[in-house]
Order: C-alpha cells, then structure tokens, then sequence
C-alpha cells in the first residue's frame, strides 16, 4: 500500500511539475502559442524541423513547446490553461471532455489500427483475448488503448469487469510485463514496436476490424476563438511535415531514433503502422468518436454522458 500511495504520489508531482513548466515557459508572453507535445509523433517531427517557429513569427507569435508522458496529462494542461494545442488519441479527450475541460477537435489523422495491440510474453499460455478473463492486463488508464481492450474484450464475449486492469504508464508497464507480474499488456507505438523487438512479445490483437485508433489535434476553446488563424497555421505547417515523412520513412526514423531513445529499425516499423494525412473533422470522424464515448460511459469510466458535435470544429468554421 505504501508504494501504491509513493505512487500515485509521484505522478500527481509530476503532472503539476509538467503544467507548472509549461505555465512558468510561458509567463508573460502575451503573443505565444504554446504547444503540447509527447515522444513520439508529428508534432515532435515539426518541432524538429524547426519550420513553425518563422511561420509564426511573421504572424507576430512564438512558440513555446511542452512534451508530456501519454495524452490525459497533456490535456490536463490545457484544461488548466497551460497549453493551448496538442494532439492524443482517441480515448484521453473523452475523459477530458466529461471533466469538463474545454477543448476542441480541430483535426484528424487517418485510421491506425496496427498502431496499437493487446501484447503477451512470447512464451505466454495465453493464445485470444478470450484467454484474457481472469488475468491482469497492464495499460495507461484513459488513454487510446483503453478502449482498444475494451472492444477487443467485447469481441472475445469477454466482460470488462472479468479482468484485471493494472492502470502503469508505459515505462511501469514494461518493466511489470517483462518480470510477469502482468499477464498482458495493452500498448501503442513505438513502444509496442520497442516491446516487440526486445521481448519478443507476441499480439493477441491489434486494432485491425475492433477500433480505429485516430489521432486527434486539440486547440482550447479559448485559444481556437482568439486566434484562429495561428491553429490555422499550425495545422498548415502540420500538414507539410506529414507530407514529408510519408514520403521518406526511413530519413524520419532516423531524425527521430535518437530523440526517443531506439533503434532506427524499431521506429520504421511503428512508423509504418502509421498513418498519414492531417484532416478537417468530418461527421464521420464525430460518429465514430461517439460510439467511443458512450462505450466508456455504458461501463461507468466516465460520470455522464458527453456529445462530440459540441467540442468539434468542422470543416470550413
């Protein structure tokens, strides 16, 4: 219990060390776009490319730039005014959302079903996710992956409540996975890549047929009011990098290799499971976030129901 309390104590310390950055890198800026950003992804490929920072600057705004551990700390930061653009998956601003935090869509990457997957020991029992009930399977609780184990669960005839969620973020749930104290493992890339190369971990089930595993661009409601045509910006400058790296995996792997600590072969075949394409949020694209919303309230993960159509910026407003 005490290292459970030790625990969630330190990541309590460390979202508010991550906001308390972001809010201190931003003081008394009064023209400054600050953007949030995790390991891995196109946002940390346009901060490396260095091309937003003049775009911008001829628009009269800097950028500050925050890197965050998963998707719920980074939305966290920008409910509290810390950020005012980032990008998760599909499950975190679901959360965020009935949190009441006052973010909006405003834009999508295609479908990436490959990019995620239920992982278990190469010489695990475990054969389907069927094999699933009663065991304990690790994940980051509010993320992409939640949801992905609850459709694939749900596929399987398996019922959420028949097994055990170990709520570790990534680095906490490769080390349990790795000295079994975890029967599987629910992860994204290019950790799942990284777990695979390393471990030789088997999948159970990725994506494919059960959830589409967008990603998602978010801009505060207050921000996206005020200003936007930076979110425009931003989003332009977005665009040119994804068309960038589709056209040159492997120059991407390796400009991003050494920033996220792994081989340049581990990060191709995550990136390939990528998808590519920064898109204006479609009705399609609401339905089916939707669906993802009331399957999380259904099982009580959040406190009432949300509709998407209200956070969302469509296509030409």
């Amino acid at each position: 219990m005490r290292r459970i309390i030790q625990r969630l104590i330190a990541a309590v310390m460390l979202s508010i060390g991550i906001v308390a950055a972001a809010v201190g890198t931003s003081y008394g800026q009064d023209k400054v776009v600050r953007i949030g950003y995790q390991k891995y992804g196109k946002l940390v490929l346009l901060k490396s490319k260095g091309t937003l920072e003049p775009k911008l600057a001829a628009l009269g705004y800097k950028v500050a730039w925050t890197e965050f551990p998963s998707g719920p700390p980074l939305l966290e930061a920008l409910n509290v005014g810390a950020i005012d653009f980032g990008n998760t998956g599909e499950a975190p601003p679901i959360f965020a959302q009935a949190a009441g935090a006052p973010i909006q869509y405003v834009a999508y990457e295609p479908p990436a079903p490959k990019g995620e997957a239920i992982l278990v020991p190469k010489n695990s029992p475990l054969k389907s996710v069927t094999d699933l009930k009663g065991k304990k399977v690790a994940l980051n609780k509010g993320s992409n992956v939640h949801y992905l184990l609850v459709k694939a669960l749900e596929k399987a005839g398996v019922k959420y409540s028949e097994i055990e969620p170990v709520f570790l973020a990534p680095a906490d749930a490769r080390a349990a996975f790795e000295r079994g104290a975890v029967d599987a493992w629910v992860i994204w890339d290019p950790f799942q890549a990284a777990a695979e190369a390393a471990t030789g971990a088997r999948t159970l089930a990725d994506g494919t047929g059960i959830v589409a595993n967008y990603q998602f661009y978010f801009a505060s409601k207050k921000f996206l009011e005020t200003d936007p045509k930076i979110v425009d910006a931003v989003l332009a400058e977005l665009s040119a990098v994804d068309d960038w790296a589709k056209g040159d995996i492997h120059a991407v792997a390796e400009q991003l290799a050494p920033a996220i600590g792994l081989s340049v072969p581990v990060v191709e075949v995550a990136l390939k499971r990528q998808s590519y394409g920064i898109k204006p949020i479609t009705d399609a694209v609401i339905a089916d976030q939707q669906q993802v919303a009331d399957a999380f309230f259904a099982l009580g993960l959040i406190p009432k129901s949300i509709r998407i159509s209200d956070v969302a910026r469509k296509s030409g407003s």
